[in-house]
Order: structure tokens, then C-alpha cells, then sequence
């Protein structure tokens, strides 16, 4: 079912291109003061291409949930999600939430997902990728299964950094090889809210479209398990990465879940409906 809807996907099937409001930008709604864009698998994908032919400098966050509570208890991080260049709604509530406030046609734009359907447009294209994020292992794995799925990828760049902050040379030294490799889109693995703000630090200092996709590699690589279809349709997505990862996700989703329930229900119930955010 999943390679069934990743195919579908990769011909725009079951997910038309979004009209594009002018200057290219499709509708957008705010949630919870966070901007969500209404786009699709078929229009995002043509969106990053082109980015990445021109070698423009853009970066793409896909929101969830926990991205727009990270947003709305800290202004800061909510800036960095509203200036990136695409927001695409990842979670399903987000796509109901995007339908509450009058975008009927929202559809779920699925981080692990879009990565392929990127790296299957790149491979068509000779556009060159990289990878950075995930531990050594994961990487390695991802890069291996995609380049066997896909095998015109160029791969110009991967790097797994340390789990630590790094050091002013260390930052310099890999900004550096980023340029130097040529990749005009970059994959970012990092997690949020610190692959958001890694991703807009570096807007305007390297050539390439930078895509945070969260757990995408442990997806890819086959290091974790995504839910099933069914869970993933009904928004339970959460429910079943707790089950599998209940210390570590615990808080994430006890925490930041019922208050997006009662939060966004006043905001709906308020009409706070402001059209097209800017």
C-alpha cells in the first residue's frame, strides 16, 4: 500500500497541483499563528526541482503537530517556520485543520514520502543530492537503498555531524564541503526544532534547496517502522510511534497533542479565520 501511494504520488494521481496564489506561493493558512501551506506531492516536488536547477538557496520545513507547539510557545522558532520558502502540512491534523479553515482541497505532504519522490525527479534530472543528518549507520543505509531504488542519483554530499555543537572551524570546514560537493538540494535529518533552524542559518550561504524531513532517514534506511496506512489516515500516526518509542516521544505527544486540540478548537470556534497568511 505504502509503494502504491508513493507511485500514485510521483504521477500527481489522488494529488493535484495546488492553484499557486501570485508569486508562486500556494494558499496557506496560520495555525496557531504557525503557516501551514496547501500543497501536494506533484507541486512540491516541481517546486524544489526548479529551486534546484536555478541553484537558489530555499529551505522547506514539513510541519507537524509538534513543529507548530514548538512555534507557538517560542516566537523565535515560529519566525523561522513562517519566512521558509515551502511549509508543507506533513501531519494529517494539519490537513484537517488547513480544511477547517476553508482550504478544502489540503492533502498530506509526508516527509518520508517526498524524500524519494525528490530523489526520483533528481535521478531523472541529473540534480545533485546530498544527505546530511542521522548517525553514520542510518545514513549510509538510506543513501544505499535510495541509490539502488533510483539509480541515476548523484549523490555529492553526506555527512552525519556529531551530537554535540560544533565548534566555529567545525561549522566553517563543513559549509564549506557543502558548497564544494555541488548538491543543489540537501536533505536534513536533524529533528525538530533543530533541523528548522540549522536549515535557516544556512539560507543564502549554500546553492541548494534544504529539505527538513525529520525521521525520514530511520524510515528509509529501515532502522524504524513506519504506522500502518490506516493509522496514518486517521492521524494516529502518533499513537503508534509512542507505542514503539514511549521514552523518548512521551512527552512530544502527551504534552504537545491535547493542547493543539483545545488551542486550535478556540481558535476555529473564535472564527479567527484570516484568509491566506503573508
Amino acid at each position: 500500500m505504502h509503494q502504491q501511494r508513493l507511485a500514485a504520488s510521483a504521477f500527481g494521481a489522488h494529488c493535484p497541483r495546488q492553484a499557486l496564489r501570485p508569486g508562486g506561493r500556494p494558499p496557506s493558512r496560520r495555525i496557531l499563528g504557525t503557516r501551514v501551506d496547501a500543497t501536494s506531492y506533484a507541486a512540491a516536488v516541481d517546486q524544489v526541482i526548479a529551486w534546484a536547477r536555478a541553484g537558489e538557496s530555499r529551505y522547506v520545513c514539513v510541519s507537524t503537530v509538534h513543529m507548530v507547539m514548538e512555534g507557538h510557545d517560542r516566537a523565535e522558532f515560529q519566525r523561522i517556520i513562517n519566512t521558509a520558502d515551502l511549509v508543507t502540512p506533513d501531519g494529517m491534523p494539519l490537513v484537517w485543520g488547513l480544511k477547517l479553515l476553508g482550504i478544502a482541497s489540503a492533502s498530506r505532504v509526508y516527509g518520508p514520502d517526498l524524500t524519494p519522490l525528490v530523489c526520483a525527479r533528481a535521478a531523472q534530472e541529473g540534480i545533485p543530492v546530498g544527505f546530511y543528518g542521522a548517525t553514520p549507520e542510518v545514513l549510509d543505509r538510506t543513501i544505499a537503498n535510495l541509490t539502488a531504488r533510483y539509480p541515476g542519483l548523484r549523490v555529492a554530499y553526506r555527512h552525519s555531524p556529531p551530537f554535540r555543537p560544533l565548534t566555529p572551524a567545525e561549522e566553517a570546514q563543513e559549509l564549506a564541503a557543502i558548497r564544494a560537493s555541488g548538491a543543489r538540494i540537501l536533505f536534513v535529518g536533524l529533528g525538530c526544532p533543530k533541523q528548522e533552524r540549522w536549515m535557516a542559518a544556512r539560507r543564502g550561504q549554500v546553492d541548494a534547496v534544504m529539505l527538513g524531513v525529520g525521521a525520514a532517514f530511520d524510515f528509509l534506511a529501515g532502522r524504524k517502522r513506519q504506522a500502518p496506512d490506516l493509522l496514518q489516515s486517521l492521524g494516529l500516526e502518533w499513537l503508534f510511534r509512542l507505542a514503539t518509542e514511549p521514552r523518548r516521544l512521551w512527552r512530544r505527544y502527551l504534552y504537545h497533542n491535547p493542547r493543539f486540540v483545545v488551542l486550535f478548537a478556540a481558535q476555529v470556534l473564535r472564527g479567527q479565520v484570516h484568509g491566506e497568511a503573508h
